[in-house]
């Protein structure tokens, strides 16, 4: 199937961050001990090798059919976190990251595509980085290492004030 140029253009951009990014994780895989974090590793690792194999499936100029991205299963978090090595948490912080950047890559890509099947895929795979990354974000809550500030309800409820008036029907 004949892709627009901008489609290809960016999908064999994101095939090389995903050669990158896969081998950074499969070097964090083989350092970790916490057998939690280890399991999301090697979750994240097989998704973005499913992400690789449908990008490859979606650049095949022979292929006919609509290419589907499989779903991911979801991690259980049943057995206790364990402790988190700092060098550990850190990983942990950079795999947040990473996926983060990604699905925002992955969203922000698909709304420049032009083939249908193609920006539904990315949009896709954007949920899913995300998922990765609240995998991740419950690991690092889990071992006390994120911090989050929070706003006061003076400053939220001023805010609700200040753009009540957005609501009214006056056009």
């Amino acid at each position: 199937m004949k892709l627009p140029a901008i489609d290809l253009g960016l999908m064999a951009e994101h095939l090389t961050a995903h050669e990158g990014v896969i081998f950074k994780l499969q070097t964090y895989y083989q350092n970790v001990q916490n057998p939690l974090l280890k399991r999301v590793l090697k979750s994240h690792i097989d998704t973005l090798q499913v992400h690789v194999a449908v990008m490859i499936s979606l650049i095949d100029p022979n292929r006919i059919h609509k290419v589907q991205l499989p779903e991911i299963s979801e991690i259980l978090f049943t057995e206790t976190l364990g402790e988190l090595q700092p060098w550990e948490k850190n990983i942990a912080l950079e795999g947040s990251f990473t996926a983060k950047s990604m699905g925002t890559n992955n969203f922000n890509s698909a709304a420049m595509m032009k083939d249908e099947n193609v920006k539904n895929i990315h949009l896709q795979m954007s949920y899913q980085d995300i998922h990765f990354q609240k995998m991740y974000n419950k690991l690092i809550t889990a071992s006390d290492g994120g911090f989050v500030p929070m706003a006061s309800k003076d400053m939220q409820w001023m805010t609700v004030q200040k753009y009540q008036h957005l609501l009214s029907n006056n056009y």
